[in-house]
């Protein structure tokens, strides 16, 4: 039997899609979650100094969206072919693209230097939700998930996004209503919402 155990900070930030994941498809795994304050004890652990790390049996996989997309594939949300793994995969690197921008947000220790960030993001953020919105109307069929009204990882992504952009701004999405339905839909995914009741609260 398979076994997975998922490395990384008590937190949501890059490690929470492949949470998902997880709970959308009622896999059990080992959520190893190190606080901020512990982790320069466990650094070495890893192979590149950096988490998450998803060990999978006794291989270790780095770097987020590289443990998302094997997850994404292991349980059949990436697409049923080849073309519909490419707009999964252009959805899942258009989001990527956010998501870096508040990575380099929340890394930066100068709290000027972060102001003039997070006032570009905001300005840029409209841009991004236009692009996520462009690929929704060409992939998605017609229905509230990406990509041909099938669910995908992708709209994983896009909801844990979603969490962190309306902490930000609640009214981020208030002119993007079919980003706002597929939200919705991913929320009420049954093993979603039971995922969703039970998990540890984190403010990121």
């Amino acid at each position: 039997m398979s076994t997975y155990k998922l490395y990384y900070f008590n937190a949501r930030g890059r490690a929470e899609v492949s949470r998902l994941i997880f709970a959308a498809v009622g896999q059990k795994f080992e959520d190893v979650r190190y606080e901020f304050r512990d982790w320069p004890a466990h650094k070495a652990e890893t192979p590149l100094g950096q988490i998450p790390v998803l060990e999978f049996n006794s291989t270790k996989i780095v770097q987020s969206t590289s443990i998302a997309r094997f997850l994404a594939k292991q349980f059949h949300l990436a697409g049923r072919d080849n073309a519909e793994q490419a707009k999964v995969e252009a959805v899942a690197d258009t989001i990527n693209d956010v998501v870096s921008s508040i990575m380099s947000i929340r890394g930066e220790k100068n709290e000027n230097k972060k102001q003039e960030l997070l006032q570009n993001f905001s300005s840029a953020l409209p841009h991004h939700l236009r692009n996520l919105e462009v690929l929704a109307k060409m992939y998605s069929n017609g229905g509230h998930f990406f990509v041909d009204n099938q669910f995908t990882w992708a709209d994983l992504f896009f909801y844990d996004l979603g969490e962190t952009i309306l902490q930000c701004d609640p009214n981020c999405l208030q002119n993007h209503p079919w980003l706002q339905q597929n939200r919705t839909q991913v929320e009420s995914q049954p093993n979603i919402a039971e995922y969703l009741k039970k998990r540890p609260e984190t403010p990121f």
